[in-house]
């Protein structure tokens, strides 16, 4: 990232109230057609899935060698530790902050759940608002139960040991057809998901902004006229109110 980027986590501020089709258009504004769309293959597990934050990024690979036999029930439920002992894994753990967004470049690997009720939670509990990945999810009724906010392209089966390795961490990658780089700015909503470039995400939310504004305002005038119950999405006072305190109007 541009030593000249500001801090990501102070601009993610900025997209607080951003729909990800806000930012697409504001993209398209200063020239950026069709740069950092994820691809629509991508859902959550859980409807109604939607944040903002800087990424962390990890490159996985499948593995080039099987998982070994084990010989006891007990060496079956740590068979994680086992495999990561010999074979090693490259982790985002010392990375993970409150308000990042965790992007698994799952590299082509098989059905396998890379991510899972228990691991995807502890991301959560460390600060992540959300986990994209390009390959599968596993325990997904309870990830769905749990409301953790992990975003996949196939739901699956089987575990990590023998099927992929994870062998880089905060580097660039490829998730889901778009590049993102550490603390390049991710979101996700219901429309799909979006890698907003670190070196414009200042100037992007500016622009997107303006665009949500407009569309918050005659969208309400539409409400009144039809005499709708008003929602969150049309709260125009209280967006203009949250961004003029931090100063972006």
């Amino acid at each position: 990232m541009p030593a000249a980027v500001k801090d990501p986590y102070e601009l993610r501020k900025l997209y607080k109230y951003l729909r990800v089709t806000d930012v697409a258009d504001a993209m398209d504004g200063i020239g950026y057609f069709n740069i950092g769309f994820m691809s629509t293959d991508l859902s959550p597990i859980s409807p109604g899935t939607w944040f903002w934050g800087p990424a962390v990024t990890m490159r996985c690979v499948p593995s080039n060698r099987p998982m070994w036999k084990l010989n006891t029930t007990e060496e079956m439920v740590d068979v994680h530790r086992i495999w990561f002992k010999e074979v090693g894994v490259a982790s985002v753990d010392k990375f993970v902050k409150p308000g990042c967004v965790i992007i698994t470049d799952a590299g082509d690997s098989g059905e396998v759940g890379w991510w899972g009720s228990n691991n995807a939670l502890a991301m959560v509990a460390a600060g992540a608002v959300g986990i994209i990945t390009d390959g599968y999810c596993r325990d997904t009724r309870e990830v769905a139960l749990q409301k953790t906010p992990v975003v996949c392209r196939k739901r699956g089966r089987p575990i990590i040991p023998g099927r992929i390795m994870c062998i880089e961490t905060q580097t660039t990658v490829s998730c889901a057809g778009a590049q993102v780089r550490p603390g390049d700015m991710i979101g996700w909503d219901d429309d799909g998901g979006i890698a907003v470039p670190a070196e414009v995400a200042e100037e992007v939310a500016h622009h997107a902004i303006a665009v949500m504004l407009a569309d918050m305002k005659g969208r309400r005038r539409l409400y009144e006229r039809l005499k709708m119950t008003m929602d969150d999405t049309v709260d125009v006072a209280m967006a203009e109110a949250y961004y003029k305190e931090l100063g972006a109007l």
